[in-house]
């Protein structure tokens, strides 16, 4: 899981990026203002943070500098409407790494995390379970290095899966993990993924333990 720190005033905004990025195993806290920014950059790890320049109390380059002053280093991309040189050199005079301007493509803020992160040392490893690999940065699974699934429920149940080999994964743990709280599920949506999942084994079989959840062998 890949904590985020949004710094971001338009709510519309911020919630269609963290429903698209969550999608990618990212866990988002969300302050508007520059003040609230500081203090939870100074409460809380986060793994890179995500700054919008013109917001309330403390913009987002004065936030950054303050952060930069006291020594945190954690990786810095701004998402901004500005587009002119004078704002850019600003940015990456007071400790960026990187700079986007709206509006921008998703899956290129995604690979731009994931490429700052990678270069940091924070970059999730892959996954290897059994014949099938996970690899984080596009979020596909490989079967013999073929990829044979691209996002979605049947990765995070992979992933999860793989956090807990060995050990009995509960059905409530895959709805946490596969659906929103007010999100609608069922048994028989459960067993879906499963099914999917186990169709991708060659030599490991998932078993139903009842009324708990499921085990793979190993």
């Amino acid at each position: 899981m890949i904590k985020v720190l949004l710094l971001e005033d338009d709510l519309l905004f911020s919630e269609t990026l963290i429903d698209s990025l969550e999608d990618y195993d990212f866990s988002f806290t969300h302050v508007a203002d520059g003040e609230q920014f500081l203090i939870k950059a100074y409460e809380e790890h986060f793994d890179i943070f995500l700054l919008d320049i013109n917001v309330p109390l403390l913009n987002g380059i004065e936030s950054l500098s303050q952060i930069r002053a006291h020594g945190n280093s954690t990786p810095a991309i701004f998402l901004t409407s500005y587009q002119d040189k004078e704002t850019l050199k600003n940015c990456f005079q007071n400790g960026c790494d990187d700079y986007m301007t709206k509006p921008f493509d998703i899956d290129e803020l995604y690979l731009r995390i994931m490429s700052i992160l990678k270069r940091s040392g924070k970059a999730i490893d892959a996954l290897v379970f059994d014949n099938l690999t996970f690899n984080p940065l596009n979020q596909t699974i490989l079967q013999n290095n073929t990829a044979v699934v691209h996002g979605g429920k049947v990765v995070e149940l992979f992933k999860l899966f793989f956090e807990n080999r060995g050990k009995i994964v509960s059905k409530d743990m895959i709805c946490d993990r596969l659906w929103n709280f007010d999100e609608e599920f069922s048994e028989g949506s459960i067993r879906v993924y499963v099914t999917r999942l186990q169709k991708l084994f060659e030599n490991k079989k998932i078993h139903n333990i009842k009324n708990i959840g499921y085990k793979i062998d190993f």
